[in-house]
Order: C-alpha cells, then sequence, then structure tokens
C-alpha cells in the first residue's frame, strides 16, 4: 500500500460490529485502521506466508543431499562455525 493511500478506519464499536468484513478485506491486501475515540490504536495488515507447503515430503526429489552430509568432518566444521568445538 503506498505510503499516501487513505486507509480506512473503524472505531472500535464498528470494527467488532463488522470483524468479518474487515477480515475480507485485509485478506485482499487491504489495510485498516481501528481507533479510540477517534486515535488509532491499531493497524490490522494482511499476512502473507512465505512458504506454501502441501505436507510433509512436498519437497521430495526437489532437495539433493552430498553423499558426505552427515559425515564427522562435516559435522565437526560447522561444529567450528558455531564455536562448539574445544
Amino acid at each position: 500500500m503506498s505510503s499516501d493511500a487513505i486507509v480506512p478506519q473503524f472505531n472500535i464499536h464498528d470494527a467488532k460490529t463488522n470483524l468479518s468484513r474487515i477480515i475480507d478485506r485485509v485478506e485482499h491486501g487491504e489495510e485498516i485502521i481501528i481507533s479510540r475515540a477517534g486515535t488509532p490504536v491499531a493497524k490490522v495488515i494482511p499476512l502473507h506466508p512465505r512458504v506454501k507447503r502441501t505436507g510433509r515430503g512436498s519437497l521430495a526429489g526437489q532437495l539433493v543431499a552430498a553423499d558426505d552430509w552427515d559425515s564427522a568432518e562435516v559435522n565437526d566444521s560447522i561444529a567450528d562455525d558455531f564455536g562448539l568445538t574445544p
């Protein structure tokens, strides 16, 4: 939403009465301001999930692990990167 766009504003009573409508608008990309006595107190914004996976195994066949992915040398190297080696 651009910074010069007018953001719809609802007082708390109207927001409670119209919550389903407000959520629908937010799901379609709008931002909504909730006010108490004319003073903005909250902003309802859309959440955009980072990853949409269909379930377990959704990346099957798309990832390739090196044969030595769990070798002692690799584990020691990772531990050293994190400062976990003596």
